[in-house]
């Protein structure tokens, strides 16, 4: 039967795919189609830590897709309505059928629009449906890989287009409310006995290129889900900024991923492996009970009121770097950073602060082009004033 109707349309405007893996970053793109721009921010409300054995005896923090389903949906407000391993002939019938939209994984190797795409195997997930032009595909995954840069999109294709695809698993989810942010305050739990087992497995493995190898998969999930859990205690807190603290510690979870990528590649050309590639990690992770330990206190009764012209100038620097950044200004209003949408690069943050001047009619002092002030919009009306 012919699809005659246009699928739903998602706005990928608002997720800050950023800060989010591959299997959480579609479900974003439902939280904030049924519940507004943020939603999705909810998925950082806990800090855990959680490790699974792989295949190769080492553990990872990567969490096997029933159980992000379960921790995920209970914070976004979904439901899996259905959930079934299907092969391509199923999806595509079935969808042609009923016409509704599918979130599915299955492995990147096969997937057409990713630079995985017969490189890689992992799951992935994206969003599915069909209309009278082609397979509608929604995926807001935003990395940098080592066969190019996964971006956020819209991609229609035949059905020769997904000839690899064997099977994936397919879910519908359906929205049955979110709670309010305040009945969610951020929390950060980690038994210190299953980190210590954590680390023991890597400091063990006498093959140490494959450790280490891991160990950059392990880092840039780990400092994710920190920055994530960073933009969620903003969120909870109403915009307010992160505390000093928080700033450096994510700025030291940065620099562990760096570095641990840069051992893997000198243990990958034969080279020794640097010294504190693990006592690296174990200190960030340590240090995370410091920094994240207590929650930010929210009051009821919101923040102050903003004076009028102090409003005023924080909506034009919104209006211009949204416009830049191909966002909402109230997706930069409520304090989130720059660099957590998948848009922003350096390249945009030097047209941000030129169309700035250009708008505002003034010249920032080269003293104040420092990165502390050039994350948020908050940030920049600092300097401007």
């Amino acid at each position: 039967m012919a699809v005659t109707v246009e699928p739903e349309q998602f706005d990928l405007g608002s997720v800050h795919s950023g800060l989010l893996d591959c299997i959480q970053v579609n479900l974003a793109v439902l939280a904030d189609h049924h519940y507004g721009p943020g939603a999705h921010l909810r998925l950082g409300a806990r800090l855990d830590f959680g490790s699974w054995a792989r295949a190769d005896g080492l553990p990872t923090v990567d969490p096997p897709l029933t159980a992000q389903l379960t921790t995920a949906t209970g914070l976004l407000g979904l439901r899996v309505a259905s959930r079934e391993r299907l092969t391509r002939g199923e999806l595509l019938a079935g969808l042609r059928k009923d016409g509704g939209v599918r979130y599915a994984v299955a492995d990147a190797y096969l997937l057409p629009w990713l630079p995985y795409h017969r490189h890689a195997h992992m799951e992935h997930s994206f969003l599915i449906a069909a209309g009278p032009d082609g397979w509608h595909i929604t995926d807001a995954y935003r990395s940098d890989t080592a066969w190019g840069t996964a971006t956020p999109g819209h991609w229609v294709l035949a059905d020769d287009d997904l000839a690899e695809l064997t099977s994936a698993e397919v879910i519908e989810l359906v929205p049955v409310g979110a709670r309010p942010v305040d009945a969610l305050p951020p929390a950060h739990t980690a038994d210190p006995a299953a980190v210590a087992r954590y680390l023991a497995a890597y400091d063990a493995c006498a093959d140490r290129p494959r450790a280490v190898d891991q160990l950059t998969v392990e880092t840039w999930l780990l400092a994710r889900a920190r920055k994530l859990h960073a933009a969620y205690r903003a969120l909870f807190a109403r915009g307010a900024a992160e505390a000093a603290a928080e700033r450096a510690h994510l700025r030291a979870w940065d620099k562990v991923v760096e570095q641990t990528y840069l051992a893997h590649r000198r243990v990958s050309r034969g080279h020794a492996e640097p010294p504190g590639v693990v006592d690296r990690l174990r200190d960030a992770l340590a240090a995370d009970l410091t920094v994240f330990g207590s929650h930010p206190t929210a009051s009821p009764a919101g923040p102050a009121p903003v004076p009028a012209a102090e409003d005023a100038l924080r909506r034009r620097v919104a209006a211009v770097a949204g416009a830049v950044l191909g966002v909402p200004p109230a997706a930069l209003l409520d304090g989130s950073p720059f660099d957590s949408f998948a848009s922003f690069s350096s390249f945009r943050l030097i047209e941000i602060i030129e169309r700035l001047e250009s708008e505002l009619g003034t010249e920032f002092d080269a003293d104040d082009l420092v990165p502390a002030n050039l994350r948020r919009v908050d940030d920049l009306c600092r300097i401007a004033r």
